[in-house]
C-alpha cells in the first residue's frame, strides 16, 4: 500500500505521520502492525519510534467533540493507548495540513479526548500544551498486578515479585539486580518510575548511579518493561530530581525502547515526583531530546504538559 507520510518529533521522540483522514482506508488495514515494524526501522525504513494515523473521529469521539483521532503503533508493531509526545504531532499535522483552526484542538485518543491548546508561527503549530486529564494511581488502573506482592520487604518470599512499603505510593519491585523502590502511574498508558535519589530503605535495594548516562538502561529497560508486575508490559523512567521544580529522567518506552523523549513519562515522572516529596505540582522535565513542562493542578487534578511538535520532512511510502 503506498502513501503519502510526514516524519515529525517531538523533543526527539519521532514518529510517522500518515493522513488517515482523508483517505480512511489506510486506518482499516490489517497489516498495520507489520507496516509500523517496517516504516520504523533506522536501517531499512524511514526510521522512527513508531507509526501514527491521523483519523477521522469515531461517532463516540465525536459526540465528545473530538475534531480527529491518533491511532498509534510502537515500533515493535504493538498498538499503544496514548502518547504524550505523539498527540502534539497529531495537532500539528491537523493544523499544518488538514487545516483544523479550532483552539483548543480535540483529538480522541485511546485514553479518550483530549484537548489541546496551541501557538503558531509562520501559519505552522509550533508548540502545544495538552490537558492530559487525571493520573491513575490505584494500581488495578495503570495497572499494576499486586496479586503477588508481600506486605512488607521482610516479609517478601522468593514468589513475591512486589513487596509493599509504608509510604502508599512506594512499591518494591523483584529485579536481578535487587528491589526497586517504584511509583506506578497510569496516563492512559502505565508506567513505573523509579527515583535514583530516592534514599534506601534496607540493604537488599539495588544501588543505582546517580548519573543518569551511567545506568545500563539497555540491560535494566526490557526486564522491567516485561515484568511480571505488569500484565500490560510498561513504560519504565529513571528519574533525579536536581530540585524541587526540575527533574532529569531516561525512558525505556514500552514498544520501542531507549528514546529520547516520552510526554506521558514525563507527566508520569512529576506525579511520581509529588507523591514522594521530590517536586513541586508545576516542575521542568529534562529529558535527553529536550525540555517538557509540566504542571499538576491542585484543583483540578488534571495535568497539563507543554512542549514544541517539529516538522522534519515529507516523503513517499512505496508499499
Amino acid at each position: 500500500m503506498a502513501f503519502d507520510f510526514t516524519k515529525m518529533h517531538g523533543i526527539g521522540n519521532d514518529y510517522v505521520l500518515v493522513d488517515a483522514f482523508t483517505t480512511p482506508r489506510l486506518a482499516s488495514s490489517a497489516r498495520l502492525a507489520t507496516l509500523a515494524r517496517r516504516i520504523s526501522d533506522r536501517h531499512t525504513g524511514v526510521g522512527a519510534d513508531g507509526l501514527i494515523l491521523v483519523c477521522q473521529p469515531t461517532s463516540q469521539g465525536r459526540r465528545a467533540g473530538a475534531h480527529a483521532r491518533m491511532r498509534m503503533f510502537n515500533a515493535d508493531g504493538s498498538e499503544a493507548e496514548m502518547c504524550g509526545n505523539g498527540v502534539r504531532l497529531v495537532a500539528k499535522f491537523a493544523f499544518d495540513q488538514l487545516r483544523i483552526r479550532s483552539n483548543p484542538m480535540r483529538i480522541e485518543t485511546g485514553a479518550g479526548v483530549l484537548p489541546i491548546a496551541y501557538t503558531t508561527s509562520a501559519g505552522k503549530l509550533t508548540t502545544a500544551t495538552v490537558d492530559m486529564g487525571e493520573p491513575q494511581l490505584d494500581p488495578q488502573r495503570v495497572p499494576a498486578d499486586l496479586s503477588h506482592a508481600a506486605p512488607s520487604l521482610a516479609r517478601a518470599s522468593r514468589r513475591d515479585v512486589i513487596a509493599r512499603t509504608e509510604h502508599p505510593f512506594i512499591s518494591l519491585i523483584r529485579t536481578d539486580i535487587g528491589w526497586l523502590s517504584t511509583t506506578f502511574v497510569g496516563m492512559g498508558n502505565p508506567h513505573a518510575v523509579i527515583f535514583v535519589d530516592r534514599p534506601p530503605i534496607a540493604s537488599s535495594i539495588a544501588k543505582l548511579p546517580l548519573n543518569l548516562d551511567e545506568l545500563d538502561l539497555a540491560r535494566l529497560g526490557p526486564a522491567l518493561e516485561r515484568h511480571d508486575a505488569f500484565p500490560n508490559r510498561a513504560n519504565i523512567h529513571f528519574a533525579r530530581s536536581l530540585s524541587p521544580s526540575r527533574v532529569q529522567m531516561r525512558t525505556w518506552e514500552r514498544g520501542s525502547g531507549i528514546t529520547l523523549a516520552c510526554g506521558t513519562g514525563a507527566c508520569a515522572v512529576v506525579v511520581a515526583g509529588v507523591l514522594t516529596g521530590a517536586l513541586k505540582r508545576t516542575a521542568r522535565a529534562d529529558l535527553p531530546g529536550g525540555t517538557l513542562r509540566i504542571r499538576w493542578d491542585p484543583d483540578t487534578n488534571h495535568i497539563a504538559m507543554t512542549g514544541p511538535a517539529t516538522e522534519v520532512y515529507r516523503g513517499s511510502w512505496p508499499g
